[in-house]
């Protein structure tokens, strides 16, 4: 049993990591240390994160689709592509070292923060896209999702970079489409976490109710302020998580 007070604080920094990660993602920089704090053992700590997570990415993708900012229909291909290569990457990270990835991905997210920066093409219209929606977005979602199921840190980073980028979405749309993305990802590897038993329920259920709220208060923020606000935290998050890498794996 946890102390109760233990378990109000952990709602509590729920609800501001889920505002967090659905307007930039980025979220489990925050849960994963109060998670750890609260006692929880690493594997446990990153299961139960997944599953209180994924609630409040549930919630933010609903409701950035509820306003108008994404069509699930366009991204059905894509959604079966991200799970698949989720699943993947979670069955071979058990065979592979992975450890390369430690310094290649704090450098890619770092690409991403200077990308936000500097880039014009971050607005709140979209722009004109380099590459063709329907063909080449489930094949981004394959990779990232792979990548997620693999490694897993900077996952939203790199999808919110492909829809910018290579897509021309607005900064609202392409968060949007972000967490629809995010929530197959995250759910294919929550499924091995939960037939493993490692998610610590009363923990994850609590942590899950704040998540609805932070959630939702993230996504209107992001859709009322659009580039002003993810903007400024993408690039936020991104240096955050690049410096965790490095310094503190």
């Amino acid at each position: 049993m946890y102390d109760i007070w233990v378990l109000v604080a952990l709602g509590g920094v729920s609800v501001i990591a889920g505002f967090v990660d659905a307007v930039a993602g980025g979220g489990g920089l925050i849960t994963i240390p109060a998670l750890l704090w609260a006692g929880l053992p690493p594997l446990g700590a990153i299961a139960t994160n997944k599953a209180q997570s994924i609630v409040g990415t549930t919630m933010a993708a609903w409701t950035y689709w509820r306003q108008g900012h994404v069509s699930i229909l366009s991204l059905v291909p894509a959604i079966g592509a991200a799970f698949a290569g989720s699943l993947f990457g979670a069955i071979v990270v058990k065979q592979v070292d992975t450890s390369a990835l430690e310094i290649l991905v704090p450098v890619a997210v770092i690409a991403v923060a200077l990308y936000f920066t500097f880039s014009p093409s971050i607005r709140d219209i979209d722009g004109a896209a380099r590459l063709k929606f329907a063909t080449f977005v489930p094949a981004f979602a394959f990779v990232i999702g792979f990548y997620d199921g693999l490694f897993g840190p900077g996952t939203g980073s790199f999808f919110m970079l492909a829809f910018v980028a290579l897509f021309g979405l607005s900064a609202a749309r392409a968060s949007a489409h972000t967490k629809i993305l995010n929530v197959v990802s995250n759910l294919a590897a929550l499924i091995f976490f939960i037939i493993a038993g490692d998610v610590v329920w009363p923990v994850a259920i609590v942590m899950a109710t704040g998540q609805i709220l932070g959630g939702y208060l993230g996504a209107v923020t992001g859709i009322r302020y659009g580039a002003k606000i993810i903007r400024p935290l993408v690039i936020v998050v991104s240096i955050i998580l690049a410096i965790k890498l490095l310094f503190f794996p």
